[in-house]
C-alpha cells in the first residue's frame, strides 16, 4: 500500500475541552492534523447540531435518555466533521477549474522542503491544461488528520439510576467505543498517563489493528513525557496486539492545560534518549506485538510498524521548530497556544481573544483551579473565575456541576463528586469550621484551596458556544493557554501562522522570549523552590531524596543544555546565543537551592 506524503511538519495539539472542537473543519483541508478532545459529549451534540444546520444537513438530537448516548453522539459528530472535511477537500482541489485561490492557499502555506511543492514545481515547469492540474491536485494533495484526544484519567463510572453500569459505559471507555465505530481513518491520542482497563478495551476494535499491507485505519498516540513511560505503556499494548504508532513528547510545564511534571527531566534530554534509543523502542514492542497477533491468530507484520516521535511544548520560532526536527529527528512539531490567536484555526469568542493577544508573563500562571488536583496553566482574569469569586462573595461558592466529566472525589461521598461542586465545598468549609486548632492563617491558607477550584469542564467548552451563537447566559469561559501566549500579541492570520512556523513570515515576539528551553527550565527551578518550601518537620527521607534526585535531573539538564549551546552554533545561532546567556543565571539560582537543601 503506498503511503500518502505528509503535507505539514507541524500539527495542532488538542487545547481545552472546545478550543479544538471543530479545528479540523477549518484547517484539514490545508493538509494541517488537528486534534478534537472528546471529554464533553454534550459540547460535542451541540456542535454537531450547529454544524448540521450550517451546510442543511438534517439533525435528530441524540437525548441523554438512550442508551449508549455519549457514545453515539461523539460517532456522529466525528462522522460529520469527516463528510465536511472531505466535501471542502473536494471543493479546494476543483477550485483550480476556476479561480484557484483555495488551492493556491494551500500550495503557499506548504513548507519550501515539501515533497509535494517539489513535485509541483516539476508539474508547473511543464505545459499543462486545467484538467492536467486538476488531475494532479487530486493525485498529490492530501488532506490533514482527524484526530481525537482522550484524557485517561476522565473515565468516571455512570448510572442507571442507583444501578452501577458496566465500565464500558465510563466516560474514556465510551468516548473510546464512539471513535472506533466512526468512519475516520486517523489517531486517538491517549494523555494524562496509563489507563490498563482503558487499554484493554482497545483490543475489542478491528480498526486499531493492522491489516495484510500493515495499515492501521486508527492508529494510537500515547502522550508521553520520559522514555520510561514510553516502553511501559508500548509494551503494555503490544502484549495486546496493538501497536503504538506514536510518542507524543510534551514538556511537564511549559504547555497549555494540565502539567504534568516529570521529576525534573528536562525536554532536551528526553529527546535526546528518544532519539538514542527510538530502534531499541521499535524492535522490543514489536517482539512483543508479533507474539500477541500471532496468538490471537490476526495478520502478523514481519517487519515493524511505522513508528513516529513527536515533540510539543512551548514552540515559538522557525528556528525551534527546524532544530527539534534536525537534532532529534522528530516526525511533527506540535504548535499549541499560538493557534488560539488564529481565528481561522482554533474557536475562540472575541473577548477571550482580545484578552489573549494582550496577555503578558504575569497574566499567564500554573494555577490550582482544576478540580482533578493536577497544575493547570491558566490566564488571569477569565470570566469563568470572575462568576466563581461573584458565587464566593454572595455566600454560595461551588458550581452546581451540570457536566459532571470531572468528578474524581469520593471522601464524603459514595459516589465521585467534583471538588469545583458546591455540594464538596460546603462539606468541606463546615469541616474547616469545626477545626478549632487551625491558626487563623493556615484557615485562610486551607479556605483558599478549596475556593481555588473552577467549573472548567463548563468553562473550556463555553467560547465554542459562544462562537455558535448557542445561550450561554451565566456561564464563563475558562481558558488554558501555555506561557508561550506572553510572546505573541497579536490576532494573525492562518497563513501568516503558518509561513512564521516555517521561516517565510513574520509574527511579532517579543523581544525578551526566551529559548523555549531556558523557559522550561527556570519553570521547573521555579517548582522546585515551591517544592522546598512545602518541606516541614513531617517531611519524611523519603521525600527528601526525591527534592534530591529533583535537582540532579535539573543540573545534569544544565550541563547538557551547555553543551548543546555550542554544537547549536552552526546550525540554530539565535537559539544558542539565548542558551548561552542565560544558562549561567540560571545555574547559579539551581546551586542557590542546592545549599539551600544542605
Amino acid at each position: 500500500m503506498t503511503t500518502k506524503i505528509k503535507s505539514h511538519s507541524f500539527h495542532i495539539p488538542v487545547m481545552g475541552t472546545g478550543f479544538t472542537i471543530d479545528s479540523p473543519i477549518k484547517v484539514a483541508q490545508y493538509g494541517i492534523s488537528s486534534v478534537i478532545s472528546l471529554v464533553d459529549d454534550i459540547l460535542i451534540e451541540k456542535m454537531r447540531e450547529f454544524y448540521a444546520k450550517k451546510i442543511n444537513e438534517p439533525f435528530h438530537e441524540i437525548s441523554n435518555k438512550i442508551e449508549d448516548y455519549r457514545a453515539k453522539r461523539i460517532t456522529a459528530y466525528l462522522n460529520l466533521v469527516d463528510k465536511i472535511v472531505e466535501d471542502k477537500f473536494e471543493e479546494l482541489k476543483n477550485s483550480v477549474k476556476e479561480s484557484g485561490a483555495a488551492f493556491d492557499k494551500y500550495m503557499h502555506m506548504l513548507p519550501n522542503i515539501s515533497e509535494i511543492k517539489q513535485k509541483f514545481y516539476e508539474f508547473s515547469s511543464q505545459s499543462y491544461s486545467k484538467q492536467d492540474l486538476l488531475d494532479w491536485a487530486h493525485k498529490h494533495l492530501t488532506t490533514g488528520s482527524i484526530d481525537v484526544n482522550i484524557m485517561t484519567k476522565l473515565d468516571k463510572v455512570n448510572y442507571n439510576g442507583d444501578e452501577e453500569l458496566p465500565s464500558m459505559y465510563n466516560d474514556a471507555h465510551a468516548a473510546l467505543r464512539g471513535y472506533a465505530n466512526s468512519d475516520l481513518a486517523s489517531s486517538i491520542i491517549f494523555s494524562a498517563g496509563m489507563n490498563p482497563r482503558l487499554y484493554s478495551y482497545i483490543a475489542e476494535f478491528d480498526d486499531f489493528y493492522p491489516d495484510e499491507n500493515g495499515y492501521i485505519k486508527k492508529k494510537i498516540v500515547i502522550k508521553v513525557s520520559d522514555y520510561r513511560s514510553a516502553m511501559i505503556q508500548g509494551k503494555f499494548l503490544a502484549k495486546k496486539g496493538l501497536w503504538v504508532s506514536e510518542y507524543r513528547i510534551e514538556s511537564g510545564l511549559n504547555c497549555g492545560g494540565h502539567a504534568f511534571a516529570t521529576d525534573g527531566l528536562l525536554m532536551g534530554p528526553i529527546l535526546k534518549e528518544f532519539k538514542s534509543h527510538r530502534q531499541e523502542l521499535i524492535s522490543t514492542t514489536h517482539e512483543v506485538l508479533t507474539t500477541a497477533l500471532t496468538g490471537k491468530a490476526r495478520y502478523t507484520p514481519s517487519l515493524p510498524l511505522e513508528l513516529k516521535i513527536t515533540a510539543q511544548g512551548g514552540v515559538g520560532t522557525a528556528e525551534e521548530h527546524d532544530f527539534l526536527i534536525d537534532e532529534y529527528d522528530v516526525d511533527s512539531v506540535g504548535w499549541g497556544t499560538p493557534f488560539l490567536l488564529v481565528p481561522e484555526a482554533s474557536t475562540v469568542d472575541d473577548e477571550t481573544i482580545q484578552q489573549l493577544a494582550k496577555a503578558k508573563e504575569e497574566d499567564l500562571y500554573l494555577s490550582g483551579i482544576s478540580p482533578l488536583g493536577v497544575p493547570f496553566n491558566t490566564l488571569r482574569g477569565n470570566t469563568q473565575d470572575d462568576i466563581k469569586h461573584a458565587k464566593i462573595d454572595s455566600g454560595r461558592p461551588g458550581s452546581s456541576c451540570p457536566k459532571q466529566f470531572l468528578v474524581s472525589s469520593k471522601e464524603f461521598t459514595d459516589r465521585a463528586i467534583c471538588t469545583a461542586s458546591r455540594q464538596y465545598q460546603r462539606i468541606k468549609i463546615k469541616e474547616l469550621d469545626a477545626n478549632k486548632e487551625l491558626s487563623s492563617a493556615d484557615r485562610k491558607t486551607t479556605l483558599d484551596k478549596i475556593l481555588d477550584k473552577s467549573c472548567i469542564c463548563v468553562g473550556l467548552g463555553t467560547s465554542a458556544m459562544k462562537v455558535a451563537n448557542f445561550d450561554v447566559k451565566g456561564e464563563g469561559v475558562s481558558i488554558c493557554p501555555g506561557p508561550n501566549l506572553a510572546y505573541f500579541s497579536s490576532i494573525v492570520p492562518l497563513q501568516q501562522m503558518v509561513g512564521h512556523i516555517y521561516g517565510n513570515a513574520k509574527v511579532a515576539l517579543s523581544t525578551h522570549r526566551p529559548n523555549m528551553f531556558m523557559k522550561e527550565l527556570k519553570m521547573y527551578i521555579k517548582h522546585l523552590r515551591e517544592k522546598m518550601d512545602e518541606i516541614t518537620e513531617s517531611t519524611t527521607e523519603r521525600q527528601l531524596k526525591g527534592l534530591t534526585e529533583f535537582y540532579n535531573n535539573l543540573m545534569d539538564g544544565v550541563h547538557y543544555y551547555q553543551e548543546l549551546a555550542e554544537k547549536m552554533m552552526h546550525k540554530a545561532e539565535n537559539s544558542a546565543l539565548k542558551i548561552k546567556q542565560e544558562i549561567e543565571e540560571l545555574k547559579m539560582e539551581l546551586m542557590g537551592l542546592e545549599l539551600v537543601m544542605a
